[in-house]
């Protein structure tokens, strides 16, 4: 008697398994397959573009193509003007301090202080300005130019001296396996330079 109890009860556990299973699966099966698939992304990133008529002015001033200047900042910072990376690069042009007050004295900007690169309008005057004294020093290749600005002129001189990476001694054709984050950014600028011209056209 025992015996046949627990044969029920076990039974009966069963039925409510089976049961349950098909519920949920008719529930998933039954959602559009976006729900199903949460992971699914946009194959295009927004863009936006904002701060423009620091652009256009910054852009015009120092001879810099507007749409390449709002790259810069979108792949720096997404337009955040309070954005500081893990290094210490501030602003939306992910400007370093240090460079920052360099500027400020080529610029004879004697109101500079830290804290003027989270101001959006200083904070690009001063990123298209250091882009066009990169521009001056290693040409007007976009590739070579936009490695300079991510790590640094020191670095790329010293590419540009290895046959491995620059075959004229003036424009880069590859960057370092070493430097993976400037490869991705380089890609990145050449990318979201697309989407501005459109934006910009």
């Amino acid at each position: 008697m025992k015996k046949r109890k627990w044969l029920i009860v076990e039974a009966a556990v069963a039925v409510a398994l089976i049961a349950l299973t098909v519920f949920g699966l008719s529930r998933l099966f039954a959602r559009k397959p976006a729900e199903r698939l949460p992971s699914a992304l946009p194959t295009e990133p927004p863009y936006p573009l904002l701060y423009t008529e620091s652009i256009d002015r910054w852009a015009d001033e120092y001879q810099l193509e507007k749409a390449r200047v709002a790259a810069v900042i979108y792949c720096e910072s997404s337009f955040r003007p309070n954005e500081t990376s893990r290094t210490g690069a501030v602003g939306l042009m992910q400007i370093m301090p240090n460079t920052g007050s360099w500027i400020a004295e080529k610029l004879g900007d004697d109101s500079y202080t830290e804290s003027s690169l989270l101001d959006p309008d200083t904070n690009i005057r001063y990123g298209c300005w250091y882009l066009n004294y990169l521009e001056k020093r290693f040409g007007s290749d976009l590739a070579t130019v936009t490695a300079a600005y991510h790590a640094g002129e020191g670095n790329v001189s010293k590419w540009l001296q290895d046959k491995a990476f620059s075959a004229d001694g003036k424009k880069l054709t590859a960057i370092p396996e070493s430097n993976p984050e400037t490869q991705k950014y380089v890609s990145r600028i050449a990318l979201a330079l697309v989407a501005y011209r459109k934006l910009y056209s």
